[in-house]
């Protein structure tokens, strides 16, 4: 029984040992790149970038953005309306037939009054590494402003810088108001951060595919559209 305790003992160690390593190298590697939308930015002025990366979450089976996900849209919205940002990649999952988080993205882009023009679609991110790979690989983005939760912009940064993409994170804290959900979603952050560690040190390939030129169309259409 009491050797059971000790390996017991020393598991739990050990994993606690992992688990505060990936969030220390999250958080170094985020640290100054995230501001949260609609708040201060620390006395710098607010980042901006030639795209913003919008990171997919649930849709509802009408097609309609979960919360969260709008919670995500609406500040990419006001990113391009204000001129931070000069094209939107909306990035999510379409690998089940009927289930298509990029084209809901963009639908209710397009409802918030952004051109369709000035929106590209990453129809294989299918989490945040795959998004960040293929910013970088597919969709040729070298610099740009990365949005999804605000507990979820460590990892996602920390990601999106170490597989070469320059990136500052938006943070949206709207989703705060549901306090279960988001303290949920926060504990889960733990073993994705050790996922994301995983991934990167492997350098894990996702689903590629041919390169995309959407994201520098959309760019130049707002160009020449904006003046």
């Amino acid at each position: 029984m009491r050797r059971l305790v000790r390996v017991s003992v020393v598991v739990v160690g050990v994993l606690g040992l992992i688990t505060a390593g990936a969030s220390i190298w999250a958080w170094t590697v985020s640290a100054g790149h995230i501001e949260i939308a609609g708040g201060s930015h620390g006395g710098k002025e607010a980042a901006s970038a030639p795209v913003a990366i919008v990171l997919g979450a649930a849709v509802h089976a009408d097609g309609r953005p979960s919360p969260w996900l709008a919670y995500r849209l609406d500040v990419a919205a006001d990113l391009y309306t204000s001129g931070r940002v000069e094209a939107i990649l909306v990035s999510g999952d379409n690998r089940r037939v009927g289930y298509d988080e990029p084209t809901a993205m963009r639908d209710y882009l397009v409802s918030k009054g952004i051109p369709h023009q000035a929106i590209a679609l990453d129809y294989a991110g299918f989490d945040t590494y795959d998004t960040c790979v293929r910013a970088r690989r597919i969709f040729g983005i070298e610099r740009a402003l990365l949005v999804t939760q605000d507990f979820h912009e460590p990892r996602a940064v920390a990601i999106c810088r170490t597989v070469g993409v320059s990136v500052d994170g938006v943070g949206d804290s709207r989703a705060r108001g549901d306090r279960t959900t988001w303290t949920v979603s926060w504990v889960r952050e733990r073993p994705a951060t050790i996922k994301a560690v995983v991934d990167v040190v492997s350098r894990r390939d996702p689903t590629l595919g041919r390169q995309e030129t959407s994201v520098g169309e959309a760019i130049a259409w707002t160009r020449e559209h904006r003046r």
